[in-house]
């Protein structure tokens, strides 16, 4: 008996019809200071074997090398943080205080550890979240973007009409430098945003 395959429902997308082209080498090579704001818009796929489920990102923030007291990198290169130093377009999955799965995209050129935290999905506030409704766990650590059938990342021509850049939050044990720096950026127009971006917006 074949198996019947069907799209995720969980999340709709407005834009049906557009052609879609999956995110490829040469966009994630660059800069995580350039990518972080290029994947607002851009769709997260997971093929979970029964259905594909796909998100569209609203929030992310950047992380970028050693010297950047916010990334994990900055421990130097460990059993946890090898994934960081990857060529760009590679998946890095961590679980945090040992219960959420957060999904990063590791950016740049290999051996320079820089990622994006994927902090939002349309409908689906909080990197937390966004990964349970999607699937996504450390089995997917490692995951390469470019080529792999099970999670990857597309482009359906949708940009946001309104973009809020901000710093990061939500990391109290890096430096006031790194603290401020403005390396967040938010789809405004998402339905649904995150707590910490609405409980910033009130201050």
């Amino acid at each position: 008996m074949s198996e019947t395959r069907r799209q995720g429902d969980c999340f709709k997308l407005s834009e049906a019809g557009l052609t879609t082209i999956r995110l490829d080498d040469a966009f994630y090579r660059r800069d995580v200071l350039d990518v972080a704001p290029a994947l607002l818009g851009t769709v997260l796929c997971h093929d979970t074997g029964t259905a594909i489920l796909r998100g569209r990102i609203t929030e992310v923030e950047a992380y970028r090398g050693e010297d950047d007291t916010a990334c994990h990198a900055r421990v130097g290169r460990t059993p946890r943080t090898e994934t960081l130093y990857l060529a760009g377009g590679h998946a890095y999955v961590y679980l945090c205080y040992g219960i959420h799965h957060l999904f990063n995209v590791v950016t740049g050129p290999a051996g320079f550890p820089q990622a994006v935290l994927i902090r939002g999905l349309a409908a689906v506030p909080g990197p937390g979240r966004l990964t349970k409704a999607l699937a996504i766990t450390r089995d997917l650590n490692r995951e390469d973007l470019r080529t792999s059938a099970r999670l990857w990342l597309e482009d359906d021509g949708y940009r946001p009409a309104h973009v809020e850049t901000t710093p990061r939050i939500g990391i109290p044990y890096a430096s006031p430098a790194d603290q401020a720096r403005p390396w967040r950026w938010v789809d405004v127009s998402a339905p649904v945003l995150s707590d910490e971006h609405e409980a910033a917006r009130a201050e």
